[in-house]
């Protein structure tokens, strides 16, 4: 499937997913939760295991042996500590359980990036990434599937100009993956409203009411009668979103909608991590202190026998 083909699908993809009448579509940026499992260190440290290595890295430390596990946790502390002074603080900790979290984010930038980079000097300039996204569908002024490609050219541009710090219309990887997850990067919080707001503002008006809000994630579709949850979301629009009981959502209202304040979970397991590890309790970890305290940070083949063991007992 070339570029167009995939691109038409998608239109017509979310076209159908629109028209469902009772699906609901989430427009709110949640920071993601650390884990599945329950944070209780009485019965295991999974919770602490899978905030600190993300769910699927921590499942290979149960295939290793005690040795092998304080080797490889020995090589990311070495990561971690990214002023390399020897310490671990609470900051580069919170830093690397949000990379580990989203390392799905780092995966989906470096596949796109060997698409992009055509010339492989390490950089995505502008041009090649339009040459590279919109070269094939550009030719035709008047594709068949009626879709507005130059429109969406023209958001692309505004979104990497922004993400562009320097203004030199080539990304370096970091602007990159800022340009494809604006919503990761407090910079670039602005577009990721201002995109929405362009979405949904269907009067453009510069301003979001209640219909437009309810219409962006809900259909009609013919029925008179809706469901509770859109009911409650008038009710929130009126309680809540329109904090000036104006009637709409202004920029900093949208704002506050989709990019809500959320807990840092990152910042309370790393300051966890550094609480139960800190033999010296001088409010920072050494390697050596990490690594001595390894089972609360990663698995191995010996605290998987032993949590099989208690699991055993309780059944």
């Amino acid at each position: 499937m070339d570029l167009r083909q995939f691109l038409m699908c998608l239109s017509l993809c979310t076209a159908f997913a629109l028209s469902k009448p009772t699906e609901r579509k989430d427009r709110v940026h949640h920071e993601p939760q650390l884990s599945d499992k329950v944070h209780n260190d009485a019965q295991s440290f999974d919770y602490d295991h899978d905030a600190f290595l993300g769910a699927e890295e921590a499942k290979t430390f149960d295939q290793l042996t005690p040795e092998e596990s304080k080797e490889r946790l020995g090589k990311i502390v070495s990561k971690i500590d990214g002023d390399k002074d020897g310490f671990v603080t609470v900051d580069e900790l919170k830093d690397w359980i949000k990379f580990a979290q989203k390392r799905w984010i780092y995966e989906d930038v470096e596949r796109q990036w060997k698409g992009h980079d055509l010339n492989e000097d390490g950089l995505v300039s502008w041009e090649e990434y339009k040459n590279a996204t919109y070269g094939y569908v550009l030719d035709d002024p008047d594709p068949d599937d009626g879709f507005n490609y130059k429109q969406m050219m023209v958001r692309d541009e505004r979104r990497f100009k922004m993400a562009d710090k320097d203004g030199d219309l080539i990304a370096t990887k970091e602007e990159f993956t800022a340009f494809l997850h604006p919503e990761e990067y407090d910079y670039m919080k602005d577009i990721v409203v201002q995109e929405t707001m362009e979405d949904i503002d269907k009067n453009a008006d510069g301003f979001i009411d209640l219909e437009e809000y309810i219409g962006d994630m809900y259909s009609h579709d013919g029925n008179t009668d809706e469901p509770e949850w859109v009911k409650t979301e008038r009710e929130q629009f009126v309680e809540f979103r329109d904090k000036n009981r104006d009637g709409k959502m202004d920029k900093e209202e949208t704002k506050d909608w989709i990019l809500p304040s959320d807990y840092d979970h990152a910042e309370a397991e790393a300051r966890h991590l550094v609480y139960e590890s800190d033999q010296n309790k001088d409010g920072k970890l050494t390697k050596e202190e990490i690594v001595d305290k390894y089972d609360l940070f990663v698995g191995s083949q010996a605290t998987d026998f032993g949590e099989a063991l208690v699991r055993h007992d309780e059944f």
